[in-house]
């Protein structure tokens, strides 16, 4: 009976009640993982990746923030911005959450794109500074989509930003933070038919107020991602 109970779990939704731990440390962060993970969906589809790769790399999204379980939450959940050594524990996430999957088999790569999601495409992320096609596919289309999503959602430390703002913003940072076909996969989606990004995020997110102060790009990806 055991074994037959094991044996039928859906693991999608196993992963999507995994990564809901960190949404219950950090309430600020409910949705993003589920987010980032149908954005990176849709960039997989689009750039013709077999199915079996979509489905790994949208779990691999669902989990990549997992990591963030060991970050204190005197950081986590800082409201202000982040100091130098503040910022130095966060960014370990990514390697925390490469270290939670790498020993599980078949769960290596996944591990690896975990790991490398907040590598720069000219090499100056972090936690390796890996460049170009050296950073892991999976790890490039998250790249994108997760500032995509930081940037627009509201956080206590700022206010969120019109999707299209946040689409130039990215643009500005292409084969410089990301890798330019990620970037051209989702301006083109963005202009072929933009409810498909649109219907990921909430009415809210999208519609900041008319006296909002948009916090320069720059800060945003220092700062949380």
């Amino acid at each position: 009976m055991k074994d037959f109970i094991f044996k039928t779990v859906d693991f999608h939704v196993f992963t999507e009640s995994l990564s809901r731990t960190i949404e219950k440390k950090d309430i600020y962060t409910a949705g993003h993982s589920n987010r980032v993970a149908e954005m990176v969906y849709i960039f997989a589809r689009a750039h013709g990746l077999p199915d079996q790769d979509i489905f790994y790399l949208h779990i691999a999204s669902h989990l990549h923030d997992i990591g963030k379980i060991g970050v204190p939450d005197g950081i986590l959940l800082k409201t202000g911005r982040l100091t130098d050594c503040e910022y130095r524990v966060i960014q370990q996430h990514s390697v925390m959450g490469w270290e939670i999957l790498k020993d599980i088999p078949s769960l290596e790569a996944m591990a690896s794109i975990i790991r490398h999601h907040h590598e720069r495409y000219d090499g100056k992320g972090y936690p390796d500074g890996l460049a170009s096609y050296s950073i892991p596919l999976g790890s490039r289309l998250i790249a994108v989509a997760d500032a995509l999503d930081a940037m627009t959602t509201t956080r206590t430390y700022r206010q969120s930003m019109p999707l299209d703002m946040a689409i130039a913003e990215i643009k500005k940072n292409r084969n410089t933070q990301f890798d330019g076909e990620v970037v051209d996969t989702l301006e083109s989606l963005y202009k072929k038919d933009k409810s498909c990004l649109l219907k990921i995020f909430s009415d809210e997110a999208l519609v900041p107020s008319k006296k909002m102060i948009y916090t320069p790009f720059n800060s945003l990806i220092i700062d949380r991602l």
